[in-house]
């Protein structure tokens, strides 16, 4: 994974939610957990393209085994802005099991659609390793403890 830890604004909120729910189902004692919980959503989806409307997450979660985004080139666009289906879509390749179901998503939930290759793309993208602490300018501080200069009957 890269390092690409700005998540624009319009999106922080379900990459939270999304990042949180691809976190908790990765489990190396059952490997096979994610994929296949990804698995019966995308039937699930699949039976009903609409299911996940407003739910931009799950939309991710299901799709996210079904397309393929160029996210190399897509990483290119100014993405501070929301862009719309029209940017993105030439980045974006579709599994031919899936074409029909996400071709109705596209037709009648473009946004959320937009709104879940995104939440893919930056996900492929995150690096979650945690930055370093700043070095403290005030290490002094931490060393006054053991100096005289304390009152000990504040």
């Amino acid at each position: 994974m890269q390092s690409d830890k700005n998540i624009p604004d319009y999106l922080t909120d379900d990459f939270s939610m999304y990042l949180e729910n691809m976190s908790s189902l990765t489990d190396p004692e059952n490997p096979d957990l994610l994929a296949n919980y990804l698995s019966d959503l995308f039937k699930q989806l699949d039976t009903t393209p609409l299911l996940f409307t407003g739910m931009i997450d799950q939309l991710a979660m299901a799709i996210t085994t079904k397309i393929r985004i160029d996210s190399k080139n897509l990483a290119l666009l100014d993405l501070t802005q929301e862009p719309t289906w029209a940017d993105i879509k030439p980045f974006v390749g579709v599994h031919a099991d899936a074409r029909a179901c996400i071709t109705e998503i596209m037709n009648s939930a473009e946004y959320e659609l937009k709104m879940a290759v995104l939440l893919i793309h930056y996900y492929n993208r995150y690096d979650a390793t945690p930055l370093k602490a700043l070095d403290d300018d005030d290490d002094d501080f931490n060393d006054d403890y053991g100096s005289d200069d304390f009152d000990e009957n504040y």
